[in-house]
């Protein structure tokens, strides 16, 4: 009688029953991860917003801040710089208003010159992208809601 060589079947199940349990227990944590990258680099990209807005004021303080966020970028290349395109931030940012799994809108307000303005990060699918909704005015002061319906200036600061 020869002897066989290779798995049983029972060895193998075994190894893709391990292999299974692995996978149950990372795939939560990446996902988490992921998440928590998502927003870090929502309030990144609102702190960018925040610093073109001060900016393009200085540039231009007949018009004040950008009435809107395509004000403050531009498409690729950017240039010249001008009050409607202002090449402060990257066209991803200003002219898709979306990165990394966040929704972004930035408004200026009032008439001429604009004295203030808003800007919101809403995750584009709450849960998966991101759970927290964020906000920032002209304060620079960087709000959220765990609710990731929407954040206002009545939300509790980072």
């Amino acid at each position: 009688m020869k002897k066989q060589k290779g798995f049983s079947l029972i060895e193998l199940l075994i190894v893709v029953a391990i292999i299974l349990i692995i996978a149950a227990i990372a795939i939560p944590n990446l996902l988490r991860s992921r998440m928590a990258a998502n927003e870090a680099s929502a309030v990144g990209s609102l702190r960018t917003i925040n610093t073109a807005e001060v900016t393009y004021a200085t540039a231009y303080p007949a018009n004040g801040f950008a009435a809107a966020l395509t004000n403050l970028g531009g498409a690729a290349p950017c240039g010249p710089a001008t009050a409607a395109t202002a090449c402060l931030i990257d066209e991803v940012l200003s002219v898709t208003a979306k990165k990394s799994g966040y929704s972004f809108t930035a408004a200026g307000g009032g008439g001429a010159p604009v004295v203030t303005y808003t800007a919101t990060a809403v995750p584009s699918a709450l849960g998966s992208s991101g759970q927290r909704a964020f906000f920032t005015d002209q304060s620079g002061v960087i709000r959220y809601d765990t609710t990731g319906a929407g954040a206002t200036a009545g939300s509790p600061a980072l």
